[in-house]
């Protein structure tokens, strides 16, 4: 995500090698990459990736190429401003991607968020009053299913989604439509809200589940912990306008502070950066199929390359991070 913008593509070629070469073969990516957001930037992300694939025709082998499909939202260079995942937005969307990535088919299509109202990206309550008019279910899922009998498309996704509407989507797909297959949701020691009802739809229904933000945008890496709150050039600071202002998901509020300052005396007292203890307690479920990480240098991708592939965390430090949670619960959902 991070690939167009704070990452160029020099870097991120050398981020892409050294993923390969260290077993790494799921790659996501999003029409709207990278962040944050703007007309310079829509697409970047998939650009630089599609040129890598070319590039190392090796890794495409094998390899689950994933990208989202926006939804409704204030991007107006996006398809002229998407107002809804109808099946002509999708279908544009998908041409868009095939192209920028190089490739003729999408191993793993994602909706990115919900066309209708939802409380998300750091909203935690349902207000009805906030509903307008969304594209049916069963028409986003016959437009992905026209893709995957196109050869297109492989596999389809949700992201960003509510227990409602992942068990609206795997009921409308019956045996004509795609069934989904992931699901991709923010999931951290700070916002757990995927296990108060996603995890058992996930399990029940064989959804595999793919956990983005592991490190609250880097929250938990611990580098935000000194008085002035982190070095200039981390991603929050220099989009403190997007991410971290008041009343933002990333703020720093006390809350947040307070959790991810005991989170981080944790994993010292056990011998860990506070980066490979917070992403070893994510992969520690084993609900969770996968975790998306997006790190703006080589020597972070290396250390959360070694985190994945750690030890198991011991179930003292288990209890440990879940009464830090009982006293903070979801600081960042």
């Amino acid at each position: 995500m991070l690939f167009g913008s704070d990452v160029s593509q020099e870097d991120a070629f050398a981020q892409l090698d050294a993923a390969h070469e260290a077993g790494v073969t799921c790659f996501d990516s999003a029409e709207m990459y990278a962040v944050p957001p703007s007309a310079a930037t829509c697409g970047a992300s998939e650009r630089i990736l599609g040129a890598w694939l070319a590039q190392r025709p090796q890794a495409r082998q094998g390899a689950c190429v994933a990208t989202k499909v926006s939804g409704p939202g204030a991007m107006p260079w996006l398809r002229g401003g998407p107002s809804a995942l109808d099946p002509e937005n999708i279908t544009l969307a998908i041409e868009g991607s095939l192209q920028r990535l190089g490739v003729d088919c999408i191993n793993l299509l994602q909706l990115h968020w919900p066309d209708r109202n939802v409380p998300m990206f750091g909203k935690v309550r349902f207000d009805p009053t906030g509903d307008y008019p969304s594209c049916a279910i069963e028409d986003q899922l016959a437009a992905l299913g026209e893709a995957v009998a196109a050869g297109k498309v492989r596999h389809v996704g949700l992201s960003n989604e509510t227990p409602w509407g992942l068990m609206r989507f795997l009921g409308a797909a019956g045996t004509s439509l795609p069934r989904v297959v992931s699901l991709q949701s923010a999931y951290s020691l700070t916002c757990r809200s995927f296990d108060h009802g996603l995890a058992e739809c996930c399990h029940r229904e064989g959804v595999g589940f793919m956990a983005y933000s592991p490190l609250a945008a880097g929250l938990l890496t611990g580098k935000y912990e000194d008085d002035k709150g982190g070095p200039p050039s981390a991603r929050l600071n220099l989009h403190r306008e997007r991410y971290s202002e008041d009343g933002k998901r990333y703020a720093r509020r006390e809350p947040v502070v307070a959790a991810v300052r005991q989170y981080a005396e944790l994993a010292r007292e056990w011998g860990l950066t506070p980066a490979e203890m917070a992403l070893a307690w994510v992969l520690n479920n084993s609900l969770v199929t996968t975790a998306v990480i997006g790190a703006t240098s080589l020597p972070q991708l290396r250390e959360l390359i070694a985190a994945a592939e750690g030890r198991p965390l011991d179930p003292e430090l288990l209890a440990a991070c879940d009464r830090v949670h009982a006293l903070s619960p979801n600081p960042t959902p």
